[in-house]
């Protein structure tokens, strides 16, 4: 079945594209548009062209999955697009929807431009590792200039229509761009005028050229572990200096080159995972989600409050229940404030928080969760208590009613258990602050029924969530990993490291790049919070039966030293600014002189850097091997997404095959011979290992059916 065709109305030309479900640019598609523009140029008795799309979209991109051939090139779809370009009679664009990447290079092919009131356009190829490879970073400049293309490509952010419209993008607004593309074709074929080739303008900011290039170069040596922006550089000083065709030629050899590197291809990766982690084994088309309107949540703390601001800005109405009337009165005086913080900002207008505010309604009676269809207990991370509250929401919630547990660590199956209703049951491990950050571990439980996490799963996409599916075990995929990252940070800081020296290493893009290390990391989210949840999980018997493990945290909670919050944990804080601490430094000493190990002078930062990636690298392994993720792209998504993974270094499982896993075991065993290996913090994987010996990747393994 054809993708695009030519259609014939009323003596114009109407080249549709039909390409579901986005209407995205593939070679089967290229291939038809070129012949339908050779049925339109062979037609002299049709007076314009419209170039519209069926289904829900105009095109909103390339298939990114063709980057991945090595015989890839955009040059086929390039030279259908100067086609459209040197056209002799008017094209225009309909747009509506998503008009993306090599969607908007087609539409700025075009001569003339119509979108729908709630059209976004865009290039967000830069998310990709990659520039616009279809003329992209040369069209737009000559339509919108230099200074908001270099944003526009450098950040991948799109304007609206109407930011569009003001910008020079597109050239009309008509909620019915249909009809407005036909009417207007018609009228320009009328007034004979020759057609407007945007290769053929000049970018009208261009008096400000020297400016807007020195602010590229500047982002681009600012950050030079991404090298589109570089790129981004290069080609608008061609869309400034030079010829259009040799600035065809700057941006086709920038993306050739790009197209390979670690950070493209790290890039497109996750790409792909965050759509594979959609996928879940035991879930189909056949699964029907249980029906959302009212949402319940129970303990309106930080977390319970960020959680319930999710739920209303995506349109629920939301009951909030707390235990006492001052909690309740608390919690959401902490709400009101949030939205208040983000009106300053600009970001959301009075009516819109009234709007959300007004979606709330609070009690402290847990009998008004009754007619929730899901409710969200948020309460405080201590077993008892959670158990507790299960017991009561099982008897109070109505059949069928989803109860979730907001829980970062702890056994979702022994609390869905105390319910007496456990297929309702699933953890929702929401990421502080709930509200902004983007990652939702789902944790399906032992008796979690298919149609209860398919209602989950698809809440997720409606309050705009990265989800991603975990098994049960201590701390899911995320916090599992997150506990030897600790585990080592802390037992490098009682073997002499300081924290500022770890966390420099992870912070530095030489190395990982992370935005903050792991003492920095754990300061800013909680002492207290850390250590009391290695504390439960080592009293609940399954945790590592070791007098030594993670002691630095634990004894900066029992001496009230909680972070930031207390103006001391790893770092002593000077404000917001964290500074070094000799308390901090004296307590690793005492730890080694207890634990009787040998500090050293200097922990070398190779080595600080491999025991904390490496160990991250081997859990994953595991957490693989007994099936808690499905798959390695999902720890990926949760480490990129939740904990400040850089995007170009594709995730943990990604960066770890960069290196080489021959490596990476061969490393390990060094540390499990030279540094102990009693409690079997070193032990490799059985998966890394044989993947390791077999010269294979672990992004590329796949359970067997």
């Amino acid at each position: 079945m054809a993708k695009a065709e030519l259609l014939r109305e009323d003596g114009i030309g109407i080249l549709r594209i039909d390409n579901p479900p986005v209407n995205a640019i593939s070679p089967e598609l290229v291939a038809d548009l070129d012949r339908s523009l050779t049925e339109f140029e062979e037609d002299a008795g049709l007076k314009a062209l419209v170039i519209e799309c069926a289904g829900r979209t105009f095109v909103a991109g390339g298939d990114i999955a063709a980057f991945e051939d090595p015989q890839f090139s955009a040059a086929p779809y390039n030279r259908v697009l100067a086609r459209i370009e040197a056209c002799d009679r008017p094209v225009v664009a309909s747009l509506f929807g998503t008009v993306l990447g090599g969607g908007l290079e087609l539409a700025m092919a075009s001569h003339f431009r119509i979108a729908a009131s709630a059209t976004r356009l865009g290039l967000p190829e830069i998310t990709l590792g990659l520039i616009p490879g279809s003329l992209g970073t040369q069209r737009l400049p000559r339509l919108v200039g230099l200074e908001i293309a270099r944003d526009m490509i450098s950040k991948g952010k799109p304007l609206s229509a109407f930011g569009a419209l003001a910008a020079g993008l597109v050239d009309m607004l008509d909620d019915e761009p249909g009809r407005a593309a036909r009417s207007k074709a018609v009228e320009l074929a009328v007034q004979g005028m020759a057609p407007r080739r945007t290769r053929a303008l000049t970018p009208p900011d261009i008096d400000n050229a020297d400016a807007v290039l020195a602010g590229a170069r500047r982002a681009a040596k600012a950050k030079p572990w991404l090298p589109a922006l570089s790129a981004v550089a290069d080609c608008l000083e061609a869309a400034a200096r030079k010829s259009f065709p040799d600035g065809e030629a700057v941006e086709k050899r920038a993306f050739h080159d790009l197209i390979g590197t670690t950070q493209s291809r790290a890039m497109r990766h996750l790409f792909f995972a965050e759509r594979a982690a959609q996928k879940i084994p035991g879930l189909d088309r056949e699964t029907k989600p249980r029906p959302v309107e009212k949402v319940g949540i129970l303990g309106v703390g930080t977390m319970g409050g960020g959680i319930a601001m999710t739920f209303a800005n995506a349109g629920f109405q939301v009951t909030l229940v707390e235990t006492s009337s001052e909690a309740l009165v608390r919690g959401q005086a902490l709400i009101a404030d949030a939205y208040k913080a983000t009106q300053s900002r600009g970001l959301m207008s009075e009516e819109a928080v009234m709007a959300r505010l007004g979606a709330m309604n609070g009690s402290t009676e847990m009998s008004d969760l009754a007619d929730c269809d899901i409710v969200v207990e948020a309460v405080f991370e201590d077993m008892e208590l959670k158990l507790s509250v299960a017991r009561q929401l099982g008897e109070i919630c109505k059949p069928g009613a989803i109860i979730a547990t907001n829980t970062s660590t702890l056994n979702v199956n022994r609390i869905a258990a105390a319910t007496g209703r456990p297929g309702d049951v699933l953890g929702t491990h929401f990421f502080s602050p709930a509200n902004i950050m983007k990652l939702l571990e789902i944790v399906r439980g032992a008796d979690t029924e298919p149609d209860a996490l398919a209602t989950v799963m698809l809440l997720a996409r409606k309050i705009r969530k990265t989800a991603v599916v975990s098994g049960v075990c201590y701390g899911f995929i995320g916090n599992r990993m997150a506990e030897v990252y600790m585990r080592e940070s802390e037992a490098m800081q009682v073997e002499g490291a300081t924290p500022a020296q770890i966390d420099g290493i992870i912070e530095n893009p030489k190395y990982l790049g992370m935005a903050m290390g792991p003492s920095r990391m754990l300061d800013m989210a909680g002492v207290d919070v850390g250590a009391r949840t290695v504390i439960e999980w080592i009293k609940g018997g399954d945790g590592p039966q070791d007098p030594a493990y993670r002691a630095m945290c634990r004894n900066l909670y029992e001496s009230g030293q909680h972070g930031q919050k207390t103006g001391h944990g790893y770092y002593r804080y000077e404000g917001r600014n964290p500074v070094p601490s000799e308390e901090t430094a004296e307590l690793g000493r005492h730890l080694a002189r207890e634990q009787g190990i040998n500090r050293r002078d200097n922990i070398p930062d190779e080595e600080i850097f491999e025991r904390l990636l490496f160990a991250m690298a081997n859990e994953a392994a595991f957490i693989l091997e007994e099936g808690i993720a499905c798959r390695p792209g999902d720890v990926d998504i949760v480490w990129t997404a939740g904990y400040g993974f850089p995007a170009w270094r594709g995730g943990p499982v990604f960066m770890a095959d960069e290196i080489g896993l021959e490596k990476i075991v061969a490393r390990l065993d060094y540390y499990a011979a030279t540094l102990g290996n009693e409690h079997g913090y070193w032990t490799v994987s059985p998966l890394l290992r044989r993947l390791a010996e077999k010269g294979e990747r672990l992004s590329d393994w796949r359970r067997e059916a």
